[in-house]
């Protein structure tokens, strides 16, 4: 259960699958909580839903002029390069010009790491983004850095219900890469968020990740498994290639997955016959 955030409504701007978590997990510790959608939503107890688009600004005007906090976690309708600025560079703009806030917090991503031959990353390796997207995301970082209370969290893949493309693979057969994969529950990632916003002093910057890295070939083999399906041919011989992602920055600040691997995340709903 998140803490409750005392000076004013939580602004979740983006509240879908993480935000929208994010801000039932506010809601229900007594948080006052106001959720930007660009569509309409189904009313919640303690949530107050407006419709607004980030990327036009539209509906921005009618936020508080202050809040307690606000939380940035909205993602593009396209994946190029025009849609991710709009929404992560002018979007982010746009929002901390509506609503002023002692603490702003954004969902980032781990693209914007450049390795891949199997290194650990943290919160002090270079980014060197290899795609425009994770470029994109780092001018975005730059604009909340200069914020006061800013944090960026980079968050690596996320999975868990509705998000079930790598159960697919495995059942159709694929033997995956040697590949190091990194994964966060949306639940775990929504449960970061309301921890780095009750913190006292948060850092700039953490890495949202579960427990354990894992390989490809390794995670749809054990799926395959659980589900007594045929094993297939594991990958060929070859160097591995994907980075592992280090949680040990959030760990030590008092936050814990709830799926601390793959197993644990994956588990559930294999159970549920997702």
């Amino acid at each position: 259960m998140a803490a409750t955030i005392p000076g004013g409504p939580v602004v979740v701007a983006g509240a879908g699958d993480v935000g929208g978590r994010l801000a039932r997990r506010l809601a229900g510790a007594g948080t006052e909580v106001i959720s930007l959608r660009r569509s309409a939503a189904e009313a919640r107890p303690g949530i107050r839903t407006l419709q607004a688009d980030l990327a036009s600004g539209r509906g921005l005007q009618a936020l508080p002029r202050e809040c307690a906090a606000l939380v940035f976690c909205a993602a593009p309708d396209a994946r190029e390069p025009a849609a991710y600025r709009a929404l992560y560079v002018d979007g982010l703009r746009r929002l901390l010009d509506a609503c002023e806030a002692p603490r702003v917090l954004m969902t980032s991503s781990t693209a914007v790491y450049a390795e891949d031959a199997g290194e650990w990353v943290d919160e002090g390796t270079p980014p060197r983004p290899p795609a425009f997207n994770g470029e994109v995301l780092r001018e975005a970082e730059a604009l909340l850095a200069a914020h006061p209370g800013g944090v960026a969290l980079r968050l690596s893949g996320l999975y868990g219900p509705g998000r079930e493309w790598l159960l697919r693979r495995a059942r159709a057969g694929e033997p995956g890469a040697r590949r190091w994969g990194n994964r966060i529950h949306v639940e775990d990632a929504a449960a970061a968020l309301a921890h780095l916003l009750a913190l006292d002093a948060p850092a700039p910057l953490y890495l949202g990740n579960d427990d354990l890295p894992a390989l490809e070939c390794e995670v749809l083999a054990w799926v395959r498994e659980r589900e007594r399906r045929p094993a297939v041919p594991p990958p060929p011989p070859g160097p591995e290639t994907g980075r592992r992602v280090s949680n040990v920055r959030l760990r030590a600040s008092g936050w814990a997955p709830a799926f601390a691997d793959y197993r644990a995340g994956y588990g559930p709903l294999l159970e549920a016959g997702v």
